[in-house]
């Protein structure tokens, strides 16, 4: 893996014990630069805008914008902003993943590919090919596919020196006493955890993805037939301070790379320009 020029790669870690893996990343994440301060920002990812270690401290312009940018929050594609009741993934928060795999890979390019570091864990199958597709950067990028028997201690280090860890659970349950000590680890790092793949009690906000429909697979004989030119997912949002909200995304590749849009509706149309 690759952190901002600190590198591990999963060779290294095999046969170390669990001290002795903590010691290697512990010493690897000494060479990560600082992110910098953070801002409170909600983010539009088509403007490119960068995470917390380039943002400027800005003031709102208006009082319901400063209502919405009272956390500091990380980037997200566009067209969830409008369902997550902070404008993006809050900042010293753990939250929860779950679903089509397209969302994991956009959370993590709309963060990227606005500047921000992101280490991802336990998640051996992550779709390089499609972050890149996304306007993932990924020399802001860390991959420990194999982190060995206790990958929440190893997401709980990385948690020192990235912005947003994501953390494969593999179908694990953490307990609620250990989920609270990472909770906590996280809040005074100001880093986000986003979990999936298992259960952690505790996640402030839960996304969940589903499809339900493809564009391209032909029709009546020629149904199952032709080439895949879109998928259209339904991402829900649910929080403990919030009623559940959906949005209705159409996946489409789109002048070299994946484009997101929300699907035409009465109400609230979006456009999305991060994909999975």
């Amino acid at each position: 893996m690759t952190v901002s020029g600190a590198s591990v790669t999963p060779d290294a870690l095999d046969g170390l014990s669990l001290p002795e893996r903590v010691a290697l990343l512990r010493s690897r994440m000494a060479a990560v630069p600082s992110r910098g301060e953070t801002a409170s920002v909600r983010i539009d990812n088509s403007d490119a805008a960068p995470a917390r270690s380039e943002l400027d401290d800005s003031e709102p312009s208006t009082a319901s914008e400063s209502a919405v940018r009272q956390r500091p929050v990380l980037p997200v594609p566009s067209a969830l902003i409008e369902v997550l009741p902070h404008g993006g993934l809050v900042r010293g928060t753990v939250a929860s993943v779950s679903g089509a795999g397209s969302l994991l890979i956009g959370l993590v390019a709309a963060v990227t590919g606005a500047g921000g570091h992101v280490a991802v864990v336990g998640q051996p199958r992550f779709g390089i090919l499609a972050a890149v597709e996304m306007g993932a950067q990924l020399s802001k990028l860390a991959l420990i596919p194999d982190p060995g028997p206790d990958p929440v201690e190893v997401a709980a280090i990385l948690l020192d020196g990235v912005d947003l860890v994501v953390l494969g659970l593999g179908g694990l349950s953490v307990s609620p006493t250990r989920a609270r000590a990472v909770v906590a680890r996280a809040r005074s790092k100001g880093s986000t955890l986003l979990v999936t793949d298992g259960h952690w009690d505790g996640a402030e906000l839960r996304l969940d993805a589903s499809v339900h429909g493809y564009d391209g697979l032909g029709t009546g004989r020629e149904l199952g037939r032709g080439r895949l030119r879109g998928v259209r997912l339904s991402v829900c949002a649910r929080g403990k301070a919030m009623r559940p909200r959906t949005v209705r995304l159409d996946l489409r590749s789109e002048n070299g790379r994946i484009e997101w849009h929300t699907e035409e509706r009465e109400q609230n149309p979006l456009s999305i320009a991060v994909s999975t």
